[in-house]
């Protein structure tokens, strides 16, 4: 297996006496990937992006797989794909053959069948559709449960011989032929009722054979159902079981026979873990989450009179801030033994971000350990436009289901210092994929009668829902052989797997670990860099102030003359002439708050 080069992390630090804490789960084996294999099973929409992103367009560069393994997702979406195309045709195929069959009569199912698959794809996948959307999706939900309804009804009596007559056509009781509507003294029917007919007349203009072969068909249809959920749960239980999952070379959805996957399944688990990050330039920080209270600090650097100023470079800040960062995987002296503490397996690493632009082919991305060398040398210096160096730091919290990573970048240019710290913040994994276990549990241990249900309220809208199945894998065969990916130029990543099954936000405990793993970082990287400036001759004062405003949310003022300021909600200004207004003037402020 071809992997890119990745920095050796130093070993976290363990007081003496204590054991060492286990490390955690690779990424291939991580809670994160287990959930997001097991989602690509429940969610369609989720299943087509993974599969739309890793395999259809080969040209884009996959986004950082921070804390999970994207291959192992891939591989799973594509054997959850080809499993529901699969029983898809088994029912397409069923009601085909059912149709002449039946003589005919389960053609008539076809129409309620359509409308409940359409519902869904009306109301659309938003938690909150608009009103319009519900309104139809429950007309077009109720209308084709209704007429489904009614034609099992009259199919079920036609097949006892329900019906008024075992002839094809109306029963005498249903109407008498002998009325003339022209004829006053003629007798008619004794209500409007009459003139309708009713399920058991329809049913008399059914066969009893062609009932049974209808109903044999949705028993039929019924059983792949089941058999297709069954499926699932028992993958569940099995290989994607927390047990079995750690062995990725057991895993049946590894060992697809199919060439494209196995290259693109190469490329990307030489590119998703590498320290050098090929982007879009829209999308820079694709595959890390969503941006987390971003620091951007400029100094003047001053030299302290009372101090011999030495040589100060990015590099010699890193150096200072890398050992302060480090100290935070060691736990306390009095914790005892078997501390349990993410921050013990915070990972440090730099990265050089690269804009995909440029490549002729995804293969020259310079993802060997030479070239990375060579980018990170010389852009760690650099003022930084499109090539720029970060220093990586990443806690995996909650079985990396909550990912933290901190990027922070230093340059020194014409005697100002520049700090930025963009946190970045993974989100936990849907909760309906982190219900999956929960869900294959109750439906491997229900008894007959619920799986026979289940399976029931499935049937009516089986054949709608397999052809939308059956056409959304034909659409994607067909982009597959016409779009062109193979030959496109190289591209930066679109979206980020990881970042599609994730909910918006997490629970009260997740935040309050994001603030305690940030306040830690930013503290050391602060502590560092002013650490940095006083050994090297420098004022820091003004650097403390500023971080002191940034970190407590204040606004940062640096020099005001001749201006009013007002800072706050309900703050006032006001101005005040000093030397009968020739000099400049002094703003007294008030916070209303």
């Amino acid at each position: 297996m071809s992997t890119a080069f990745v920095p050796q992390q130093p070993q976290p630090s363990t007081p003496s006496g204590a054991p060492p804490a286990a490390p955690p789960a690779p990424p291939h084996a991580s809670e994160a990937t287990r959930l997001l294999c097991a989602g690509t099973y429940l969610d369609s929409g989720y299943r087509d992006r993974v599969i739309e992103e890793l395999h259809l367009n080969e040209q884009r560069i996959v986004a950082p797989s921070l804390g999970f393994d994207a291959a192992r997702v891939l591989a799973h979406a594509l054997r959850a794909r080809r499993q529901e195309l699969m029983w898809a045709g088994a029912i397409i195929g069923l009601w085909v053959v059912g149709v002449p069959l039946s003589g005919g009569l389960l053609l008539l199912f076809l129409g309620p069948s359509f409308y409940l698959a359409l519902a869904p794809w009306i109301r659309g996948r938003a938690e909150q559709p608009p009103l319009y959307r519900r309104i139809f999706a429950f007309l077009f939900r109720w209308s084709g449960r209704a007429f489904f309804t009614f034609l099992f009804v009259v199919t079920v009596m036609a097949a006892f011989g329900g019906g008024s007559d075992s002839g094809s056509g109306y029963s005498s009781s249903s109407y008498d032929s002998s009325y003339d509507p022209y004829d006053p003294y003629s007798s008619g029917p004794d209500s409007v009722s009459d003139l309708v007919p009713g399920p058991s007349d329809i049913a008399g203009a059914v066969h009893p054979w062609q009932a049974w072969i209808t109903l044999a068909v949705f028993a039929l249809i019924g059983w792949c159902v089941h058999a297709q959920r069954n499926q699932f749960s028992r993958a569940l239980a099995a290989e994607l079981s927390a047990q079995r999952f750690p062995d990725a070379a057991g895993d049946p959805a590894e060992q697809a026979d199919n060439h494209r996957f196995q290259r693109l399944k190469q490329r990307i688990r030489a590119e998703q873990h590498a320290p050098l990050i090929m982007y879009h330039e829209a999308r820079p920080f694709c595959g890390a989450g969503a941006a987390y209270d971003t620091w951007v600090l400029a100094v003047e650097l001053r030299p302290d009179e009372l101090k011999k100023q030495q040589p100060l470079s990015n590099r010699a800040i890193l150096e200072r801030v890398r050992p302060l960062l480090e100290q935070l995987r060691i736990p306390a002296e009095f914790a005892g033994q078997g501390v349990r503490d993410r921050l013990r397996w915070l990972e440090i690493d730099e990265c050089v971000f690269l804009p995909a632009e440029g490549l002729l082919s995804r293969e020259q991305a310079p993802y060997n350990q030479q070239a990375f060398e060579e980018h990170r040398a010389r852009a760690v210096e650099e003022g930084a436009e499109k090539r720029r160096h970060f220093l990586r730091i990443r806690v995996g919290g909650w079985e990396e289901e909550l990912v933290v990573t901190v990027f922070v970048r230093i340059h020194t240019q014409g005697r100002m210092l520049m700090l930025e710290i963009a946190p970045h913040v993974l989100t936990p994994v849907r909760s309906d994929f982190k219900d999956a276990d929960r869900t294959a549990h109750r439906f491997r241990n229900n008894n007959a009668l619920g799986k026979a249900a289940g399976a029931a309220t499935l049937v009516p809208g089986s054949a709608g829902r397999a052809l939308a199945q059956l056409g959304r894998g034909a659409v994607y065969v067909w982009r597959l052989l016409t779009g062109g990916y193979a030959g496109a130029l190289p591209d930066g990543p679109a979206l980020s797997v990881r970042e599609l099954g994730s909910v918006a936000v997490g629970s009260t405990f997740q935040e309050m670990d994001v603030r305690r793993y940030l306040k830690s970082v930013q503290d050391r990287v602060a502590n560092g860099v002013r650490i940095a400036l006083a050994e090297s001759g420098y004022e820091t004062g003004e650097f403390v102030q500023k971080v002191v405003n940034i970190s407590n949310g204040d606004v940062n003022i640096g020099r005001i003359e001749g201006s009013t300021f007002a800072v706050g909600s309900h703050a006032s200004a006001a101005s005040t002439n000093v030397s009968g207004g020739a000099g400049p003037s002094k703003g007294a402020a008030s916070d209303g708050q």
